[in-house]
Parts: C-alpha cells; sequence; structure tokens
C-alpha cells in the first residue's frame, strides 16, 4: 500500500518506510512510505491545483460522488474491518461499528449540500446585503490511530461537500485503512488531487503541513501537547484551525440511578475499544449510598470480559495499539499499587498464555477507593482502566469531575430532572449525556473547551468551519 497523490500510489522521495505491525499477533502487515516536506509539497500543489475546479463543482455533484463512495464502503464492509482490526487492534464488530459510522458521516454530509447559501440582510439606510458562502482552498487533516476511519470521515466529509480540496497525514500505525478508503473515494469518481494522503512522522509530514503558506485550515485530533503545537505554527500563517485534544471524561452515578443500565453504560463506556477513546470514561463517581451494589455489580461485568485477537469470535477487547501505549498503562497501575492510591478489584495485569505472548494485551482493570492526587484521575489515561471515586452528593461530584484541565465530554446517571439541569449547567463539558455515554451521532456538534481543544466536529457547526463568509452590499 502506498501514499496517495493526485488519485496516484506513490512511493516516498526518501525511499524509507513504515513497519505496520498487527497488534493482537506482532505480525508485519504491510509497509507504507516513510513521508517526506518534499512529499508533502507535492501533495499540496496537487491539492492547489484541483481546487478551482472541484469549487466551481456543484454541491449536487460533489454529494453524489460521496453518496457513491459511501455505498461501495457499506457492501465492502466486512473486507475493510478486517483491514481494520489487523492494524488497529479492536474486535471485528467494533471496527465494522466504525466502517459503517464513516458511510454514515459522508451520508449525512451529502444531505447539507441545500445549506450552503447565503442570507439577505435587509439595511434600508444602506441599500442591500447579501452574504455568500465560499470553500476556503487546500486543507489539511491530521487523525489519530484511536479510530482512523470515522475521524477520517469527520474531516473529509464536510471539507469536500464544502468544495474544498485536501491533504490528510493518517497515524504512522493505522494508515492501511485510511488509504484504502481513499481508493474507493477515488474509484466513486472523486478527481485527482481532491484528496491526497501523506503517510510518515509527524514531526515531518504534520509540521510540514502546517507551516505550508498554501494550506488555509488544519484539523487536527490528538494529544493536547501536539495539538498545542499545531495551533502554534498555524498562528504564523492566520490559519483556520480545528483542535480536537482528548479528555478526562467523568460519570457520575447517582442514587437514584438504575444500576444495571449504568453498569453496563460504565463498561462500554470505558472499556470500548480497549479504552483508547478520547470520550471514554476515564473518571467514575458515585454515591456512596449506591456505591458498594454498584462497585461490586461492576466488578463482575468486568470479570466476564473476554480478551483477545479481534478477529477470533466473542471477543469483548482486543489489545491495546502498541507497545508504548501497554508501557504506559502498566506504568500507571503499578505506581498506584506502589503509592497505595487505589485498591485494584478487577484485572491490572498482563494476561497470561501463548495466546497473548506476541500481543499488546491488557486485563480490563478496575481500581476503586481511588486517592485524589492519583495520576489516574489527573491524567488523560487512554487505556483500559477505570478508577472509581465515592462522592457524598451531587455537589461534591461535579467539584470533582470538573477538577481537570480538560472539558470533552461528561455523562450524569439519574431519573431526577433537577439533577439533570444542574449537570448540564454547571459540568464542563462540550458534550453532556444523560443515562448513557460515549456515542455520537454525525448531526451532533462534537468538541470541547480547556485542554480538549476548539472547534466543532461534526453537525453544520463543522462545515460552517471549512466555508469562508463574504458579505456583499448593494446599492442601486
Amino acid at each position: 500500500m502506498k501514499m496517495q497523490i493526485n488519485g496516484k500510489a506513490v512511493e516516498s522521495y526518501s525511499g524509507e518506510f513504515f513497519d505496520i505491525i498487527n497488534p493482537a499477533t506482532g505480525e508485519l502487515i504491510d509497509q507504507v512510505p516513510k513521508g517526506t516536506e518534499y512529499d508533502v509539497e507535492i501533495a499540496v500543489e496537487a491539492a492547489s491545483s484541483a481546487f478551482n475546479c472541484w469549487a466551481s463543482t456543484s454541491p449536487q455533484q460533489r454529494a453524489r460522488i460521496l453518496y457513491t463512495a459511501a455505498g461501495v464502503v457499506r457492501q465492502r464492509k466486512d473486507e475493510l474491518a478486517i483491514l481494520l482490526t489487523r492494524e488497529q487492534g479492536k474486535p471485528f464488530a467494533e471496527s465494522k461499528n466504525e466502517i459503517e459510522g464513516f458511510a454514515n458521516v459522508l451520508e449525512y454530509y451529502c444531505g447539507l449540500v441545500s445549506s450552503f447559501h447565503g442570507d439577505f440582510i435587509p439595511v434600508p439606510q444602506n441599500g442591500y446585503s447579501f452574504t455568500i458562502k465560499k470553500p476556503l482552498g487546500v486543507c489539511a487533516a491530521i487523525i489519530p490511530w484511536n479510530m482512523p476511519a470515522l475521524i477520517m470521515a469527520w474531516k473529509i466529509s464536510p471539507a469536500l461537500i464544502a468544495g474544498n480540496t485536501l491533504v490528510l497525514k493518517p497515524a504512522s500505525n493505522t494508515p492501511l485503512t485510511n488509504l484504502t478508503l481513499a481508493s474507493i473515494l477515488s474509484e466513486a469518481g472523486l478527481p485527482p488531487g481532491v484528496i491526497n494522503i501523506v503517510t510518515g512522522p509527524g514531526e515531518v509530514v504534520g509540521e510540514s503541513l502546517v507551516k505550508n503558506p498554501q494550506v488555509k485550515k488544519i484539523s487536527f485530533t490528538g494529544e493536547a501537547r501536539t495539538g498545542k503545537r499545531v495551533a502554534e505554527l498555524a498562528a504564523g500563517g492566520m490559519k483556520r484551525v480545528t483542535l480536537e485534544l482528548g479528555g478526562s471524561d467523568p460519570m457520575i452515578v447517582c442514587d437514584d440511578a438504575n444500576l444495571e443500565t449504568a453498569v453496563s453504560g460504565a463498561l462500554r463506556g470505558r472499556f470500548y475499544n480497549c479504552g483508547q477513546t478520547c470520550t471514554a470514561v476515564k473518571r467514575l463517581f458515585v454515591f456512596e449510598s449506591v456505591a458498594e451494589e454498584f462497585i461490586k455489580k461492576l466488578e463482575a461485568s468486568i470479570r466476564n470480559l473476554r480478551v483477545g485477537n479481534g478477529l477470533h469470535e466473542n471477543i469483548d477487547m482486543g489489545p491495546l495499539n502498541n507497545c508504548r501505549q501497554r508501557e504506559y498503562i502498566k506504568e500507571l497501575v503499578a505506581d498506584v499499587e506502589e503509592k497505595d492510591e487505589g485498591r485494584i478489584v478487577a484485572g491490572g495485569r498482563v494476561p497470561e498464555g501463548s495466546a497473548y505472548s506476541r500481543g499488546y494485551f491488557f486485563e480490563p482493570t478496575l481500581v476503586v477507593d481511588v486517592q485524589r492526587e492519583s495520576r489516574l484521575l489527573k491524567e488523560e489515561v487512554f487505556g483500559p482502566v477505570l478508577p472509581v471515586v465515592q462522592v457524598k452528593n451531587l455537589e461534591e461530584a461535579i467539584e470533582e469531575a470538573n477538577n481537570t484541565c480538560y472539558g470533552l465530554g461528561a455523562s450524569i446517571w439519574t431519573k431526577n430532572i433537577d439533577r439533570v439541569r444542574t449537570g448540564c449547567e454547571q459540568l464542563n463539558a462540550g458534550i453532556i449525556w444523560i443515562n448513557q455515554h460515549l456515542k455520537v451521532a454525525p448531526e451532533v456538534p462534537f468538541g470541547g473547551a480547556g485542554e480538549s481543544g476548539i472547534g466543532k466536529e461534526n453537525g453544520p457547526d463543522a462545515l460552517s468551519e471549512y466555508l469562508d463568509l463574504k458579505a456583499l452590499m448593494l446599492k442601486i
């Protein structure tokens, strides 16, 4: 599999390659070029050359191409899901769900083509005023390895339907699904140069994209430290930026919550994708009066989770995506034990057995009685470890939940409408779920506050970030 520039598969100018490893088996799947600054320049030039033609294509025709591609993705979803599981590690069912999500997002933005119109603004003293919306030009997208297909759709769909061209940098360890999806878009009729993919290290390919003067907008999803670097570089060129930088999402379980439903929500909210989701439940606050019963039910459910190769049947959780992630999780758990900052009641170890010997597996882990100074509560824990803290009431829960630099997502589990209103007003988060967690539909704006980033993915709000609004004044 090669980089895609101007609709063609190409080798890297450097002649060097990345190995793509199956995180469940340690096997070499494929190799992709290690892109250079020169490769980025070629890709941006291709996108720039394609822009005028694509921008002048009617929104309806753009939508027909994307809609056709979505149909092909649905037809090939099993094949694509297998590829995604092999390079990312998640269970096949989760991969299939993500591929379907890619198609859903494309189709959603196809339905927004009628919203590109401007407005008429009466200004009696000065004649008439109109607004028009125009595409920005060449845009760049930098995406992570945890949800590569879905996040690709979040970025390319509004960019392309608005008439922009795009250069995409996938994560170095999960580029294969992105390259295949780009091929499907080309086969569906997307003109050469409209979408280009350059694989390679972030410090080379990513930085080159952000610095390139022809790139008008950057959309980045990843860790906060890198996002700050992207913002710093983009500011020099006054580029538009969308930054989705993760979070440390709290889940609050009140004493009137349906505990069975809450346990199920915590289980999926934390261990879906092996906990490698930006809006995963990363801190769980439960009222003291129901904590013992809730924790007992949650522990039993966690112990029943089946861990293994995502391509095998009846697997609930696959491996972490890479060795570095597993070492980080091991370090966090060891830190809790050494400092006596919590009590591990389930998991906490690398599973034993030949089936796990070559992959990056870690047991789903539950830690209770977690101390407030623990790294489990201070850092964004990207892995299958769930810390639980007992609180007296909703006021304490919200105070603890807001004690973070992040503000991406949060959930509150209760039947009391006053508690719902209080939580929605006082929790610092860009998206708040009530009696559910994690799911985000294409129609729903997605983004956070604080170190969770700026701007929105999804919905009409994301589309507006790829359009330039011009005001016209007319007097006859």
